[in-house]
């Protein structure tokens, strides 16, 4: 990078947001002579720095020839929004690891998946190897059957009806029955457990949170002989989870 290419690269993106904001004042657009003349900027610069940020995105251009925000912006704004209310759980998360010695899990059900939002482990406390994505594995973890134990029967059909039982261990249950059955008679309810359905060797288990009217699960994962434990661990994360969904309801 020669002398110069950073205080210009520097001035291209001041101009850049300095347009981004200009754009953001005119709901229903407005041309780039009028973007150039007030931000300031000769109208050839407003013209190449506006084709920029069509192309990624970030401003689009209407029919008349008039710009307005794009796309991109929003899914950043989510994006940040989605950060700001992992900031305020992870403390909790952290927490519970240290107490119970355990990784530390939370999902969200999205657009009908079961995604893992955060992961919270440590040199002690290893994460489970996640060697099937967990949206491909809603069946065999404590973390996707809590969500499915919560969602109604139309949705819970619909889940199941996209995503096929696989064998992933021995222990994996591959019966729609079953699997409805064992959830719906949990003996930790509402906590559901993972007794080396995922993974030989680990145990898990996972009660339900919300996001607003977002379902979603807080789950710990734990070496199969600690399998006696999971009543007291049960009991630890029942208000550890309304805590963390209460954080997660309020508006940001």
């Amino acid at each position: 990078m020669g002398a110069q290419d950073g205080p210009t690269l520097i001035t291209s993106v001041q101009r850049a947001l300095r347009l981004l904001e200009a754009v953001s004042t005119h709901e229903n657009g407005a041309p780039a002579k009028q973007l150039a003349r007030e931000t300031e900027l000769p109208l050839a610069t407003a013209y190449h720095l506006l084709r920029t940020l069509v192309h990624d995105g970030y401003v689009r251009k209407l029919a008349d020839g008039g710009f307005v925000l794009g796309d991109k912006l929003g899914s950043l704004h989510s994006a940040g929004s989605a950060q700001t209310l992992l900031s305020r759980v992870r403390p909790a998360l952290a927490a519970l690891r240290d107490e119970l010695s355990t990784a530390t899990y939370l999902t969200f059900y999205e657009d009908g998946e079961i995604r893992v939002a955060e992961i919270v482990d440590g040199p002690r406390t290893p994460r489970v190897d996640l060697w099937v994505g967990f949206e491909d594995a809603g069946h065999a973890t404590a973390l996707g059957k809590a969500v499915l134990r919560e969602l109604d029967e139309e949705a819970r059909r619909d889940y199941l009806s996209r995503h096929h039982l696989a064998d992933l261990t021995p222990r994996t249950i591959t019966s729609v029955p079953e699997l409805l059955r064992r959830i719906e008679s949990s003996p930790l309810a509402p906590a559901v457990t993972d007794l080396e359905e995922y993974a030989l060797g680990t145990v898990c288990v996972a009660v339900p949170v919300h996001s607003g009217d977002t379902l979603g699960s807080l789950g710990v994962s734990l070496p199969v002989d600690r399998q006696a434990q999971l009543q007291e661990i049960r009991a630890r994360m029942l208000p550890i989870a309304r805590r963390v969904s209460r954080s997660l309801s309020l508006t940001i």
